[in-house]
């Protein structure tokens, strides 16, 4: 689950991150009288920025014409127009795609002086099991970009997750990024604070892009987290009901809501081939193969290792749901997952359904005679597919018919 960058930075002041002062407004009204607070405070500087679930939100075009979701402000009637411009209309970015985001709210916050951007981040490497922080002296540029192109300045400490982050730790990220003397100290206390946010959360990811050097108090450098980025881990939100009630509806599709109420893993794409399969891995797989063989990708499924054959009936009904769909390919390898019960569910979903579209079904593990012979007596048109690539090259034969 993602939340919005106000709702992130509120989790980090738990942990004693420093973040601006500001306020999320749902009203160009309420953005004035944010702005006017934050004035009468002393801030010289007001920053709008747009609240939805993508990036590139500065660089982003709303659809009525006015450029940048992220804007700078003088003066209150400056962010009362500003917020205005944003409020209600849709933003394009180049994460969200030609459609954009329904701008419903803004973050008002001060904009300190910055001296120096950095970036931070915690997340899982799951190449070692454990959890490693990543910090950069590259901050505000997006971190696959650095890594391409300057991977030496990427800095990495994996985590002990049975000693947690250690202050040794700290010291040696803080070295890396060029801090010294007190910026060293805070830096200590600010990743710890990071890390710690990380794992109480059950987060699946925390960035900071840019983490800044700014003016504090009486000229002295401050180490400020500018922006936030948390994505959640879905299956740790029942221990977290606080964070549950930050989930944004009007953020999601509404197909990837749907099979949520199922318990499916569905991602919607922009191809006209839906896949049906068990298993993240086996799931992109599939979408490649369909790629490889000339076909896109309409969407990403994942049913899981112990899907019911009601779950799988409501799957086919979320993909039917999309108008882009010209062709299904079903990829089954069956583990834990009986195949019969996959086939049994495809049966009831096709007649449910009146399925008129090409249907290519690969079954293959548990109990798979049978789940193929369902298939065969059911009396429906189902194209068979007798390995990963024969499915994929039929399903891409039978949509171009």
């Amino acid at each position: 689950m993602n939340i919005h960058e106000y709702q992130a930075k509120q989790l980090l002041q738990r942990h004693g991150v420093a973040v601006p002062e500001g306020e999320v407004c749902e009203t160009a009204e309420a953005a004035r009288e944010a702005a006017a607070r934050l004035f009468g405070s002393g801030q010289t500087l007001v920053v709008v920025k747009s609240q939805i679930h993508a990036g590139g939100r500065g660089k982003g075009t709303f659809k009525s014409g006015f450029q940048g979701g992220v804007k700078l402000c003088r003066s209150v009637e400056d962010v009362h127009e500003k917020a205005g411009k944003m409020l209600g209309q849709v933003l394009v970015t180049k994460q969200t795609g030609p459609e954009g985001r329904l701008v419903r709210k803004v973050l008002v916050a001060g904009a300190p002086d910055i001296r120096k951007e950095l970036y931070l981040a915690v997340l899982l490497d799951r190449a070692v099991g454990r959890p490693v922080v990543m910090a950069s002296t590259e901050g505000g540029v997006d971190i696959e970009e650095v890594a391409a192109k300057t991977p030496e300045k990427i800095v990495k400490v994996v985590v002990d997750p049975a000693l947690g982050f250690q202050p040794w730790q700290g010291r040696k990220i803080a070295a890396a990024l060029g801090l010294r003397g007190e910026l060293m100290s805070q830096a200590g206390k600010l990743l710890k604070g990071v890390y710690d946010t990380w794992v109480q959360s059950d987060a699946s990811m925390v960035e900071i892009n840019p983490l800044c050097i700014v003016d504090g108090p009486e000229g002295k450098p401050r180490l400020v987290a500018v922006d936030a980025k948390i994505g959640l881990d879905d299956n740790a939100l029942y221990r977290h009901a606080e964070i549950q009630a930050m989930r944004d509806l009007g953020e999601e599709a509404p197909l990837e809501i749907e099979a949520s109420r199922h318990s499916l893993n569905y991602i919607k794409l922009d191809g006209n081939i839906a896949c049906l399969v068990n298993g993240a891995g086996l799931a992109m797989a599939t979408m490649d193969i369909i790629q490889h063989f000339g076909g896109s990708p309409a969407n990403f499924l994942d049913v899981g290792g112990g899907a019911t054959r009601e779950q799988v009936s409501a799957a086919f009904g979320i993909i039917l749901s999309d108008p882009h769909v010209r062709g299904i390919l079903v990829n089954i390898f069956g583990g834990i997952m009986d195949c019969n019960v996959i086939a049994q569910g495809i049966v009831e979903a096709a007649r449910e359904t009146k399925l008129a579209l090409p249907l290519v079904v690969r079954l293959e593990g548990n109990n798979v005679e049978m789940g193929r012979r369902t298939l065969a007596e059911s009396g429906l048109t189902i194209i068979s597919g007798d390995s990963m690539s024969d499915a994929a090259r039929k399903v891409v034969k039978a949509v171009a018919a």
